[in-house]
């Protein structure tokens, strides 16, 4: 099957409890007792759910191929999830600290870096180069996030070639988008500010947001949580960047 790299990544998940076992082997109690452990290590039931259907579409093609008699999803449901659960978005004040929480987090690696370097300038060792308008990729993901509203999944996969410089648009593909459709998002003042600048220090990249090795990033978990201690807010996920950014539109008009 061709799958979406997002696609791949919702299977990806089964590959600890099923990655050894032939199709017809998969029964809805190991399924079952598969959705219960990764609730249980912290994933939210809307998150299995999208895991769970992206299986089954596979599963059904299977069937639809003859390599399986029927589907052993047939009989497992999706979980319950909660429709109208609170929206979490930032607060004027909360925002405020956010924002000051990523100038102080530039300013502390700008200070270690030239620290470094005077005490290998001391020894006459190669100084490492200094930052360019951002010290790594933290606080233009975050801001175009807030910004733009786009996924996690879909900064990660953004690619220059999705840039529109000139007509200050930014294109979401759609075989990288959650809902497979492409959508064309305009940049306000911050977001197209924050592009260029991050451009000129990883143009050389075909990605925006790489991680070191240059391949598509993969989380930015440790970071967040670290970010977030320090601007002191809680309970807001990466994921409510996207929640932040539809109530500033709605509350904008």
């Amino acid at each position: 099957l061709r799958h979406s790299k997002e696609s791949i990544r919702k299977i990806s998940s089964f590959y600890s409890s099923f990655g050894n076992k032939k199709l017809h082997e998969i029964t809805a109690w190991g399924l079952e007792k598969h959705r219960t452990e990764r609730l249980k290590s912290g994933i939210t039931a809307s998150t299995m759910n999208r895991e769970l259907d992206t299986l089954r579409a596979a599963l059904n093609k299977a069937v639809q191929w003859g390599i399986l008699k029927s589907n052993p999803m047939a009989s497992v449901k999706r979980s319950k999830v909660d429709s109208a659960a609170p929206i979490r978005y930032l607060l004027p004040d909360e925002d405020k600290r956010l924002r000051a929480a990523l100038d102080a987090r530039e300013t502390k690696r700008r200070e270690n870096r030239e620290k470094f370097n005077q005490w290998r300038r001391e020894r006459g060792y190669k100084e490492f180069s200094t930052f360019g308008a951002f010290t790594d990729h933290l606080t233009p993901i975050v801001l175009l996030a807030l910004n733009t509203g786009l996924r996690r999944g879909e900064l990660f996969n953004l690619k220059w070639t999705d840039i529109n410089f000139v007509g200050r648009i930014l294109t979401v593909v759609g075989k990288t988008a959650k809902s497979s459709q492409t959508r064309h998002i305009p940049l306000n003042d911050e977001a197209f500010e924050v592009l260029q600048k991050w451009y000129k220090q990883r143009k050389d990249s075909e990605l925006v947001f790489p991680n070191h090795d240059g391949k598509r990033m993969g989380s930015i978990k440790t970071a967040w949580e670290r970010l977030l201690k320090d601007a002191k807010i809680e309970n807001f996920r990466f994921h409510d960047c996207r929640h932040d950014f539809a109530s500033k539109l709605v509350m904008s008009g």
